[in-house]
């Protein structure tokens, strides 16, 4: 029997590649001799670039850059053999790295982004994967821009100070530094956010209170940003604040649209490209997937819709696996799930269920493993033989 295994990051508690370690674990223990394929998987948010690594075996490296407080910061990337590079924008520049009394969406800078571009470029990098997502910046990526020699002028010819507030004082672009390297690089956008730069559905006010802007900031940096794209509109020849993906981590899409000519895809179909999904899931009996928390807002570019998709193309079966199942998870079943389970087997607090998110991983793959082969018709009497030896 085969077996595909493929589930995202349980946050706080599992890295995709241990979630996928400890459903292989259950697995065995319902089926000792099943074919087992693991596949650890992400959406472009935390934990592409270790997904991808264990997917590809590629190497870990690090760069000192500038966080998004402005201060230095070793982040890690992603390098592949074939000369590709992967990078989290939220390792250099992530909100979850900024303590809740120091989140500031004013003045805080993507410049670290542009900075673990560059190194990606000095390492000879042919293509770059950039998964956007928990960015805590909402600069439209003005920060990478001067990263990589852009420079953003005010009337009297100086550099604008760094966050997207300070947009409102830019009077120009300068695009003759850019980065010439970037012209010969194919740059892929991983994520799941088609908002657009600006207005009620931008950047700023479906994404800038959840990194502490007030209702009167959202309204100081929407303006803000709009007066930087119309800056970039008259240097460029075109407009892309209204790009799908433009207001995706503060706007930093609006600035990969627009100067470097990104192709934008959803997260999950891009690492299961690079892991190998559709290949591995031919002649597969099962797929696991699963992630720290399920509901139908798993449908809109989350790893176990995107898993799903690929295994139902062609008739195999996903069981689903979460830390807990939300409101509509049920929806789910229509995007090709053929059952979802949360891990808890009884009343525990979060805490508990982190602290033991591997071994309920494993408990719940093993019984659902043995369901699976009983519907088959399958014979487990040698693991239930070897149960009943350990009990006697």
């Amino acid at each position: 029997m085969k077996i595909v295994i493929a589930p995202d990051s349980f946050k706080e508690s599992l890295s995709a590649p241990d979630a996928a370690s400890a459903i292989a674990r259950g697995v065995r223990a319902a089926c000792p001799g099943a074919e087992i394929v693991a596949i650890p998987m992400a959406d472009g948010g935390e934990g592409t670039v270790a997904a991808v690594l264990a997917a590809r075996g590629g190497q870990w490296r690090t760069a000192r850059v500038t966080d998004a407080l402005g201060e230095p910061i070793d982040a890690s990337w992603g390098w592949l053999a074939d000369g590709t590079a992967v990078i989290e924008m939220a390792a250099a520049a992530g909100l979850e790295q900024v303590p809740p009394e120091r989140r500031d969406p004013l003045r805080a800078t993507s410049r670290g982004v542009g900075e673990l571009i560059l190194a990606a470029l000095d390492a000879g990098a042919r293509r770059i994967i950039l998964g956007l997502g928990g960015s805590a910046t909402n600069d439209a990526g003005a920060g990478m821009l001067s990263a990589l020699g852009l420079r953003i002028l005010d009337a009297h010819g100086d550099e604008v100070a760094p966050g997207g507030a300070a947009l409102r004082n830019a009077a120009r672009v300068d695009t003759t530094g850019l980065d010439r390297r970037l012209a010969a690089v194919r740059v892929d956008v991983a994520s799941d956010v088609d908002n657009p730069l600006c207005g009620p559905h931008g950047a700023s006010a479906v994404f800038g209170p959840q990194k502490g802007a007030s209702a009167s900031q959202v309204a100081q940096l929407d303006a803000a940003l709009a007066h930087f794209a119309d800056i970039c509109a008259r240097a460029l020849g075109r407009d892309e604040r209204d790009r799908a993906g433009a207001g995706a981590a503060g706007g930093l899409g609006f600035a990969a649209h627009a100067f470097l000519n990104a192709a934008f895809r959803p997260g999950v179909e891009v690492v299961a490209e690079l892991g190998g999904l559709a290949h591995a899931v031919l002649g597969a009996d099962l797929v696991f997937t699963g992630e720290g928390r399920m509901d139908q807002q798993t449908l809109h570019g989350k790893t176990p819709a995107g898993v799903a998709r690929i295994a139902h193309a062609v008739g195999v079966p996903v069981v689903a696996l979460a830390g807990s199942l939300g409101d509509g998870y049920d929806k789910l079943y229509r995007a090709g799930i053929t059952a979802a389970y949360s891990l808890a087997a009884g009343p525990m607090t979060l805490e508990q269920a982190c602290a033991q998110a591997a071994d309920l991983l494993a408990d719940r793959a093993r019984d659902a493993t043995r369901l699976f082969m009983a519907g088959r018709g399958l014979n487990h009497r040698a693991t239930e033989t070897a149960d009943l030896n350990q009990l006697g």
